[in-house]
């Protein structure tokens, strides 16, 4: 939705001649250094005005234009929208009539929002264009911060019978199809969305029924809604997903396909059954990420020729490692999409598949049935691929069918769980792979991990200790402009001083030198020492590259590393 807003705003203001293409191309570029609004950035350079932009916006988008500092707010029309739904819109009332309502608009090319609101509220809405800072402002001047009137969410469901968990199936789906629960659940992945949430967990405890949002890798907790409302609730998931209400002891998982915000909306639905009640999370998954080049994931300019080197080599392993949601699917399927082409066979087995995508050949496992890893490998080189990606490698079994598909000339992707890059080949001789088919098979791995980046909105700039320097390994000339950056804290990030994520990488080329070391069963300290010898970057190392030109900040890149050994 972003990417189409500005190119939306580019083509807006080079038709209509307000600003010309190499005035436009100045722009992009500085906007590429500092990752701000393309309008803002715009009126910093001094190219335009903000009220030339909007009134150019207005009159293209065929709407009024407003301006906020002196409006006069109405009781009547405030009311007309809850102080959530003003929030995760981002559009404030303005004008109220019996069949319409008006509102300012923080991004008048959302129009899709105006049809949400329309058939939330029940009428007709018309949007005006306002200036975002403005429309932000006096959100939070008028309404207050949106925490406060979550009971907003339950307003008129006092009456609602609800079922506790320990009733009947069909007494549960019966109030879980009732409107208020629907619209609850609505509400909940409406705002996750908003909110840019990768992840919600819904989890029951003896009193309470918490709520919390995973946004750029932090859980936030959200005010919950009643315990009372925890059964009827996760009923209702639960038949979103297709999944079997009536069993409630094992885990289970499920999928939901739905349209929100003029977006597809697919989520991935997991329950665990826990003491007080079942724990239901639900992954949100962005297909915009998956098209991502392999320089917007976080690759500086040597590891970007490094890894494409390593992906484009005819045969061998190449393995990404990290944690449960380090991006490593995103970074694989960058790679693909880059060495995606018609002369070219790409077979994926996933578990599942989250993304598809054109022109790979994608197969799902199914362990119940015995589709399995292993065996969809072994039927998988009879189709003639010239690629092959492996979801994960879990056992020895997988890890030996993938190296022998290397080893007759195909170049395979998978992922592994370790904690860096030298690792990855003693866990494989661990899993019972034998050294000399590790050696002579894999030819790369990657370790990665994901560090939130500084909220554009309210970055600031700040004098560096000699404590900062130290850690950095850099002299104050070797900063941006010598300066270390921040994030204040401010509406746009939730006040965190973090918006986005990007990741930071160790890329280990297997060379002859350590090819000797896993041949002579080497343990990874060793391996990671002579691999540092030859030139490797640790993950810490590239996280602090990144804190030097402004794009994070120490504290974020010490979260999700641990030391490099010396």
């Amino acid at each position: 939705m972003v990417e189409a807003r500005q190119r939306t705003l580019e083509r807006i203001l080079t038709s209509s001649r307000l600003l010309t293409q190499d005035q436009l191309n100045t722009a992009l570029e500085e906007q590429r250094k500092e990752k701000g609004r393309l309008e803002k950035v715009i009126v910093r350079l001094k190219l335009a005005t903000m009220d030339q932009i909007l009134d150019l916006i207005a009159a293209q988008m065929g709407m009024k234009r407003v301006k906020l500092e002196d409006y006069k707010f109405t009781e009547e029309a405030l009311k007309a929208i809850s102080a959530r739904t003003a929030h995760l819109y981002r559009v404030l009332p303005l004008k109220k009539t019996k069949k319409t309502l008006t509102v300012a608009m923080a991004n008048p090319f959302d129009i899709r929002s105006l049809d949400d609101l329309s058939l939330l509220l029940d009428c007709k809405v018309k949007g005006m264009v306002a200036s975002e800072d403005e429309v932000m402002k006096a959100i939070e001047r008028n309404y207050g911060l949106v925490e406060e009137s979550v009971e907003e969410m339950v307003a008129g469901m006092e009456e609602l019978e609800v079922i506790h968990e320990e009733e009947g199936a069909e007494e549960l789906e019966e109030i879980a199809d009732e409107a208020p629960i629907i619209k609850l659940v609505s509400l909940i992945i409406l705002q996750a969305l908003k909110e840019r949430a990768s992840d919600i967990h819904l989890e029951p405890f003896e009193k309470t029924f918490k709520i919390r949002y995973r946004i750029d890798g932090v859980l936030h907790e959200k005010t919950p809604p009643p315990k009372r409302f925890q059964a009827p609730m996760l009923s209702r998931i639960k038949i979103m997903a297709g999944m079997n209400i009536a069993e409630r002891r094992l885990p289970q998982d499920g999928r939901i396909m739905l349209k929100m915000l003029g977006r597809d909306i697919d989520l991935r639905v997991s329950s665990f059954p826990s003491l007080f009640g079942e724990s239901i999370v639900m992954r949100i998954l962005d297909k915009s990420s998956v098209m991502l080049g392999l320089r917007e994931v976080g690759f500086l300019s040597d590891y970007e020729e490094l890894f494409d080197s390593l992906i484009r080599r005819p045969n061998g392993i190449i393995l990404v490692t990290g944690p449960t949601g380090s991006g490593k699917t995103t970074t694989l399927y960058a790679a693909l999409n880059k060495i995606n082409t018609a002369d070219v066979k790409l077979i994926t087995v996933e578990d599942p598949v989250e993304y598809h995508v054109s022109g790979i050949n994608q197969t799902q496992v199914r362990p119940k049935i015995g589709l399995t890893f292993a065996r969809c490998l072994r039927s998988i080189l009879r189709q003639a691929p010239n690629i092959i990606m492996i979801g994960e490698i879990r056992d020895v079994e997988t890890a030996e069918i993938a190296i022998r598909a290397s080893l007759t000339g195909h170049l395979v992707f998978s992922t592994l769980h370790t904690n860096d890059a030298p690792s990855a080949v003693t866990r494989l001789v661990d899993m019972g792979v034998k050294p000399f088919l590790v050696a002579s098979s894999v030819a790369g791995v990657m370790a990665q991990r994901l560090v939130r980046t500084i909220c554009p909105e309210c970055r600031e700039a700040y004098e560096p200790s000699t404590k900062d320097l130290l850690l950095l390994n850099k002299k104050k000339e070797d900063l941006k402009e010598g300066k270390l950056y921040r994030g204040k804290g401010c509406m746009a990030c939730a006040r965190t001083g973090y918006r986005g994520r990007n990741g930071i990488f160790e890329v280990m080329p297997i060379t002859d030198r350590i090819r000797d070391l896993i041949l002579e069963k080497a343990p990874s300290t060793v391996v990671k020492a002579r691999a540092r010898e030859e030139g490797m970057r640790t993950m810490r190392e590239d996280g602090f590259l990144k804190v030097a030109m402004g794009q994070t900040t120490i504290d974020e890149v010490l979260r999700v590393t641990q030391a490099d050994i010396e």
